[in-house]
């Protein structure tokens, strides 16, 4: 897979319009990426119809396509979770809306806690024994519930590959729990939000309102870990960082993109865009050289910010199926 995945939440089939987004995902390739990343909840269900129309006419083998399931996708109560019901109607839907008839990776998008995990394993690997599916990952999974998934999928020898966390120079709950145990057990982190949905960008300024296209300007729900971040402390330490990715002739993004990526237990990070000028920054990071003195200078920027709490990951994640 690409080291910069591209992924459509909050953008495809809602925040932008479908020429856009298609003119978005053919940036992507353009630059070299090659993986797109998706969920059947985003949009409800709509980003995974743009995505899959927007890949039209694309050699298949050259792609790989990753989408998700758990979250509700309509009103019934079996329309959501890691039921075999579920994920079998939601794995079907999926291949017709991305418009395929193999998904690359499939996702358990949470743990589900009402369903048996030997149930939701086995629907999974009858998938992967159909044809329908390749590999199999999760995301916002525990270290503890981690292990109990690899060793049932050891069990029913299919191939359980990743875990799809939060993970920034801000948000690194990850480090002390979830990364030993995956690079213990062989897998790998596809991360999520390395920009911070846009506070380690730099736009964010201390003092001033957010921009008015910006996701901050429009208090989307969907943003409320970044909300925990916009305070002007915090906003001026981003804003150092910036004079710091100056000193190597780099972006804020750019700096922060390749901090990610410097984890040897991360295999890609996914980042969005509404705009292609912004893939082409953010797949810019990949030809930054950040030495180990300047990642440290970088983390002693932000250390008063930082959160490293492990329990943070159970703490965000549904109790029960929402």
């Amino acid at each position: 897979m690409s080291a910069i995945s591209y992924g459509n939440w909050i953008t495809h089939g809602s925040q932008v319009e479908d020429d856009r987004a298609t003119a978005c995902v053919h940036a992507a390739l353009d630059l070299g990426v090659t993986t797109f990343d998706t969920a059947d909840v985003y949009a409800e269900t709509r980003a995974e119809d743009v995505l899959g129309r927007a890949l039209e006419g694309i050699r298949r083998e050259s792609l790989e396509i990753f989408t998700k399931v758990y979250f509700p996708t309509g009103a019934g109560p079996n329309d959501r979770g890691l039921s075999r019901k579920h994920i079998m109607e939601s794995c079907h839907a999926s291949l017709r809306r991305l418009r395929t008839d193999h998904i690359d990776l499939y996702q358990a998008h949470r743990f589900d806690t009402e369903t048996p995990l030997e149930e939701t394993m086995t629907a999974f690997a009858d998938l992967v024994r159909q044809g329908k599916v390749h590999y199999i990952g999760v995301s916002e999974w525990t270290a503890e519930q981690l292990r109990a998934g690899q060793t049932l999928a050891d069990e029913l020898r299919i191939p359980f590959v990743s875990n799809q966390p939060q993970y920034s120079m801000l948000w690194r709950v990850i480090e002390a729990e979830v990364v030993p145990t995956c690079r213990e057990l062989g897998i790998s982190q596809i991360v999520w939000s390395p920009l911070l949905q846009g506070v380690l960008t730099g736009k964010y300024l201390p003092g001033q309102p957010p921009p008015e296209d910006s996701r901050a300007a429009h208090g989307d729900p969907k943003t409320n870990t970044m909300q925990l971040f916009m305070n002007d402390e915090l906003l001026t330490a981003v804003q150092q960082l910036g004079e710091l990715a100056g000193e190597i002739g780099c972006t804020t993004a750019q700096l922060a993109i390749a901090w990610v990526l410097r984890n040897d237990n991360v295999a890609s990070c996914i980042v969005g865009a509404s705009r292609p000028e912004q893939l082409e920054d953010n797949v810019g990071a990949l030809d930054v050289e950040l030495t180990d003195d300047l990642a440290e200078r970088a983390e002693a920027i932000l250390a008063p910010h930082v959160l490293s709490d492990p329990s943070l990951t159970e703490a965000f994640a549904p109790k029960t199926r929402p």
